[in-house]
């Protein structure tokens, strides 16, 4: 499972009501006074999903009394009628139905957090933090063949750059990229894959094949974060660099590689990431060259309860060393 953060948007909280007021200091009030007791929004919310206040007290687990008590309290704290005995039961006046709505979609809202907190059947959990490119381009695809080998592990996969981490990690492992000579804390070496330029035959037909490292020096290069990852490579070619170089600066490989397949230039890659669009004809690597610049580790950062870390790491070996084949 792949967990994501949530941001608050500025829709009106009411259906079918005016945009509720934000007023200046809003957001360091408490909202003591400004909600009913819980208990009667709990009973309202039943009520108006059963239609029947004995199947709201059924649905909640008090008495049909308790349920009456509450919705008139609510009544009375609003100082508007909410509900509506008819015919066929219990029905929402407009401002029940507005309020209701609202009411409903929080306590959906609350639901569906709570249920993201709980511990996962088994009670455990793999937290992975891993470079964009490889956890977009490589990992995701497998996850798959990680549950055949953690059936009762949750995983959670996150894709973030390491060198932006905090201090503060909340991953049990995490996968990253860089100069294998210095890792970090815990950090074990992986894989030193070979870095190859790849364009795609639409960008190639309108622009041709370079045919020099002179000449794709000069072409449309694709970067990521800054212009070194090319610089280093052109000099490992043995080009000496004597102009700057260029192009768009797109953040990180998963994005170079979707614009290089968009046919928008040239960009530095791994087998890892383009083995498929190679074998398939959507990209093309340029040049024969045997280029590795840093390399792929892991580090881990909890403890391995029940093995399924020490599990995880033997399949991204394998896996690694496999794809590389």
């Amino acid at each position: 499972m792949v967990t994501s953060g949530y941001r608050s948007c500025g829709t009106p909280f009411l259906t079918g009501s005016a945009p509720i007021q934000h007023f200046e200091g809003d957001e360091h009030e408490t909202l003591r006074g400004r909600l009913p007791p819980l208990n009667t929004l709990r009973a309202f919310e039943a009520v108006g999903r059963t239609g029947s206040m004995r199947k709201a007290a059924d649905d909640i687990g008090v008495s049909h009394p308790v349920v009456s008590r509450h919705i008139a309290n609510l009544e009375a704290w609003i100082g508007r009628r909410l509900v509506e005995a008819g015919p066929r039961g219990v029905q929402l006046t407009p401002a029940g139905a507005s309020l209701h709505a609202a009411v409903s979609q929080s306590f959906r809202s609350l639901a569906d957090a709570t249920m993201q907190l709980k511990a996962p059947s088994g009670g455990q959990s793999l937290r992975i933090w891993c470079m964009p490119g490889l956890a977009t381009r490589w990992l995701a695809p497998r996850l798959g063949e990680i549950r055949r080998i953690l059936p009762d592990v949750d995983i959670n996969l996150r894709a973030v750059d390491p060198e932006l981490m905090s201090a503060s990690v909340d991953a049990d492992l995490v996968i990253g990229f860089g100069d294998l000579s210095a890792l970090p804390r815990n950090a074990t070496p992986l894989l030193t894959p070979r870095m190859f330029p790849v364009a795609s035959p639409e960008w190639l037909a309108r622009n041709g094949r370079p045919q020099t490292l002179e000449q794709l020096a000069g072409a449309s290069l694709i970067h990521e974060e800054s212009y070194a990852q090319w610089t280093a490579w052109l000099a490992a070619a043995g080009l000496r660099i004597r102009r700057p170089l260029s192009g768009p600066r797109l953040g990180d490989a998963s994005l170079g590689f979707d614009a290089a397949l968009a046919g928008q230039g040239i960009a530095l890659t791994t087998r890892l990431m383009v083995a498929q669009e190679i074998d398939t004809g959507r990209l093309e690597e340029l040049f024969q060259t045997d280029i590795r610049l840093g390399g792929y580790y892991v580090a881990q950062l909890r403890s391995d309860d029940n093995g399924r870390i020490s599990r995880f790491r033997d399949w991204l070996v394998s896996a690694l060393r496999d794809a590389q084949a």
